[in-house]
């Protein structure tokens, strides 16, 4: 029984495969059609941690094992102890873990590595969906051309809309479901306005509007020649409005070009009626000429509108491809500019010469492929596809989109920085790759400014529901319009006219299009420019600032400090101050912690300070304390009574004055005479004063300048002693100082002065986040790796970031971002003072309703206009 019934089962399966094959369908279960050699097959790339890295000879006989499986490239990074692993799909990344642990060492996949994979899996995209060779297909020799183009018409359809983030689950609709149900506004496809169809309708409309204005070309039935040409006009020519309006109807939403075509729609059956009903219809029938007025005999006669039905269809038609082909967004040129991940790429091997360009074997390989501490060869011409130091060669290179202009060509050598989209215009260099990928300051910019424009589409919705609201108005107005002319002139003609002007005249997309637009093109042309800005709500925040706070470091003063002086208690000695500064400093990386380090090797490396100061300096117990002081355990030599020297441990702090009462004698002379002040205390008592100096930026006085000249209010905040700071701020010409503050502080000090009622937009490096997050606008510098490690990671306390080096990006952005809003404000004024008054001359039958889409398109045009005026970003 069981076995009859199993024949039955695989006779039924070979019959569907069968019936499966005579329809053109491939059999995805066939083995044959599955690729078998792992080159062909997709690639997945994983990064491992590595635990137990301890000897760099490892890394050749483990690379050596793991490319020991088909189709597998693996790199290992010794300092960083990280594998990089580019495998086919069909390699388990657990196969992967066996063979590093097979030389006993630890493998872990990545967070970033392990989150690809978690949404690679709940993605839906498995073998027969990803892969394009496992899909069930119809051969397309058996297909009609209808079906083939059907098919070709829904490929291109789906791409659209995943490029516009409808598939594969998009960050926006899983953060906020509910999204799509708010948008209770409709615009125009634009897959519809095609030059195509705006030229079929010109040719259409042309005889219409020539035989209507010059009456000497009416001839015998001209009028019912006109009605079949605008036939086609009025339907298939503005099918995209009455697309949108239908749409809306149905949804029970509003669609901004709703006005637009219920007055196509009227117009014409107005114009029909006529024509069968009233004598307009008749062979001899002609009429007068007139467009911006009304002729009295006209109205009293009657009219045909079928001109006006036209010729709002061209100008709706002509003003949109205008307005999107003026639109060229920022995200499309960094896509177009964007190298291919498959792009093949010139990776040099280390063997050779590091200093050459061309030094060592080369090997082209995908960019998706290349890691990071890869060499890669950039001939003349070619664009930078990674972030990286140039290790060989030199050239002149332009920062591409991120440049203003000839003037910002770079001359590159070796050490230079280069970032993703830097074209090579004359020369060869070899680059190092730092960060590869989504990791490369080109996508963060992507990131930021597409995430800009996300949240800038949901906060236009208010101002595009307000614009909505004028088209109900609209209808209600024509109507009433209508009713009133009916009963005071008696005129059935003129009361149409007025109505139909007015539905005419409104202008909705150009109030909509008042905030939006002009602030997509600021944050657009503030990105070009290197400055970052979250989102359209930023930039209202910042036009309002009145008071800018500057953190010294990172800020103001360059990264770079050096030592200024010594001063050494009576009977220590300075060179055990600056060796015991120099070993607390070691476990951080911050500029003056740096200069200490350096100042301290450089000694001990000349060997100053006699046989009296140990060689090293070991420091245990090290901890960081509450008000940034550094403290740990040393040991030092100490002399008894006796003549003795034996080593004692106890206890060192370096830490900083934040007041003159905290030192004594000349301790404090020396604390506040120089730079920022250091204080070396070990065994209970201070011993010495080191200060450091800093060389503040060389723009630094004309920025403080310029937003003094605005009427905004700079402070400093700063660590150091009031007597230091206020001599600092005197050189740049800073109004006020908040002095002696921690940094455990110094976000209660921004607090304060918000809180007295000020606007408060405090700029700083990534060592004051938290004063970032309580100012209304948080504006980022600092140096590069700083300030491209926080552009990746979108951190929610920074409004702004600088990626400039230079002070005078913080008034430029205020400045720019003040233009905005003044062109907004004006734009909103300018549209709704058109709309009022257009209205008016409708109603009051001055203005015809072709004159009123002039009028109309026209309003649109000088909004775009204007708004495209946020494009400059004035430096």
């Amino acid at each position: 029984m069981n076995n009859r019934y199993d024949d039955d089962v695989s006779s039924a399966i070979a019959e569907a495969r069968t019936a499966a094959r005579a329809a053109g369908f491939n059999d995805i279960d066939d083995e044959r059609t599955r690729p078998t050699d792992p080159s062909e097959r997709p690639k997945v790339s994983y990064a491992f941690d590595l635990t137990g890295l301890d000897n760099a000879p490892d890394i050749a006989n483990i690379e050596a094992a793991l490319e020991q499986i088909p189709g597998v490239r693996a790199r290992l990074v010794y300092p960083n102890a990280t594998a990089w692993v580019t495998a086919p799909d069909t390699v388990d990344p657990n196969d992967l873990v066996r063979v590093i642990e097979g030389f006993d060492i630890g493998a872990v996949l990545t967070d970033g590595s392990l989150r690809r994979r978690i949404m690679h899996s709940h993605s839906g995209e498995g073998p027969l969906t990803q892969r394009p060779e496992l899909r069930p297909t119809r051969r397309r020799s058996s297909m009609s051309w209808k079906f083939r183009r059907h098919l070709e018409e829904e490929a291109r359809i789906q791409e659209r809309a995943r490029l516009a983030g409808f598939l594969n689950n998009s960050p926006e609709s899983l953060r906020d479901p509910d999204a799509r149900g708010r948008q209770d506004i409709l615009f125009t496809a634009r897959d519809l306005l095609t030059p195509t169809r705006l030229i079929i309708t010109i040719v259409l409309t042309v005889p219409v509007l020539a035989l209507t204005y010059f009456q000497s070309l009416q001839f015998d039935g001209w009028q019912w020649l006109t009605l079949g040409l605008a036939l086609p006009v009025v339907t298939w020519g503005a099918w995209p409005f009455h697309r949108a309006m239908v749409g809306g109807v149905r949804r029970g939403l509003t669609a901004l070009d709703a006005a637009s075509s219920v007055a196509i729609i009227a117009a014409t059956i107005w114009s029909l009626m006529m024509l069968i009903f009233t004598p307009a219809g008749d062979l001899g029938w002609q009429t007068t000429p007139s467009w911006f007025a009304f002729n009295q005999n006209r109205i009293v006669d009657g009219e045909l509108f079928l001109d006006v039905a036209c010729g709002m269809t061209v100008l709706l038609l002509v003003g949109r491809l205008l307005t999107m082909r003026s639109r060229v967004s920022l995200l499309d040129e960094l896509d177009a500019r964007r190298p291919s991940p498959h792009e093949l790429v010139e990776v040099v091997q280390k063997k050779g010469s590091g200093g050459e360009p061309g030094g060592g074997s080369r090997e082209k390989i995908p960019l998706q492929e290349v890691n990071v501490g890869d060499d890669i060869m950039i001939e003349q011409g070619q664009i930078v596809p990674v972030d990286g130091q140039v290790v060989g060669g030199s050239c002149m290179a332009s920062p591409g989109l991120f440049g203003s202009g000839p003037e910002d060509v770079q001359d590159v050598k070796v050490n230079s920085y280069v970032y993703a989209g830097t074209k090579n215009l004359q020369g060869r260099i070899k680059v190092r790759a730092a960060y590869t990928g989504h990791g490369t300051r080109l996508t963060a910019i992507r990131r930021w400014v597409s995430a800009a424009n996300q949240k800038q589409i949901q906060s236009t919705l208010l101002s595009t529901r307000t614009a909505a609201m004028l088209i109900p108005a609209a209808f209600g107005i024509a109507i009433l319009d209508f009713m009133l002319w009916t009963l005071i002139a008696g005129n059935f003609n003129a009361a149409f006219a007025t109505s139909l002007a007015v539905l005419a005249s409104v202008a909705p997309v150009a109030i909509a299009l008042s905030p939006a637009l002009a602030i997509r093109n600021g944050i657009e042309s503030a990105a070009r420019n290197g400055v970052l800005i979250r989102d359209g709500s930023i930039v209202r925040v910042i036009e309002n600032i009145d008071t800018v706070i500057f953190n010294r470091v990172g800020t103001l003063a360059e990264t770079a400090m050096a030592i200024e002086t010594v001063t050494a208690d009576r009977g220590e000695n300075p060179e055990l101050v600056l060796r015991v500064a120099g070993a607390l400093a070691m476990e951080s990386d911050h500029p003056v912690s740096r200069a200490l380090v350096k100042a301290a090797r450089e000694a001990r490396d000349f060997g100053t300070g006699g046989e009296e100061v140990p060689h090293w300096i070991d420091v245990s117990h090290f901890e960081i304390g509450p008000e940034g002081d550094f403290r740990g355990l040393i040991e030092l030599p100490v002399t008894d009574d006796n003549g003795h020297v034996s080593m004692q441990q106890m206890e060192a702090r370096l830490w900083r004055p934040l007041n003159m009462s905290q030192l004594h004698g000349r301790l404090a002379a020396a604390a506040i005479s120089g730079g920022t002040p250091l204080v070396v205390r070990w065994k209970g008592r201070d011993r010495g004063v080191i200060t450091l100096r800093d060389t503040v930026k060389d723009d630094a006085e004309i920025a403080i300048q310029e937003l003094s000249d605005m009427g905004v209010e700079t402070m400093m905040l700063s660590r150091d002693t009031y007597p230091v700071a206020r001599r600092i701020a005197d050189r740049i010409g800073i109004d006020h100082v908040l002095a002696g503050i921690a940094p455990g502080k110094k976000a209660q000090a921004v607090r304060s002065v918000h809180t007295r009622g000020a606007t408060v937009g405090m700029v700083g490096d990534v060592s004051v986040l938290s004063s970032l997050r309580v100012a209304d606008v948080g504006i980022l510098m600092g140096t590069d790796s700083q300030v491209d490690r926080i552009a990746h990671s979108e951190h929610p306390d920074v409004d702004a970031i600088v990626l400039r080096p230079d002070v005078t990006g913080v008034p430029q952005l205020i400045v720019h971002c003040r233009r905005i809003c003044r062109i907004i404000d004006r734009n909103i004024v300018f549209a709704w003072t058109y709309n009022g008054l257009a209205v008016l001359a409708s109603i009051a039958g001055v203005l015809h309703p072709m004159a009123a889409t002039v009028l109309m398109l026209g309003s649109s045009l000088i909004i775009e206009a204007r708004s495209n005026r946020a494009r400059v970003f004035r430096r």
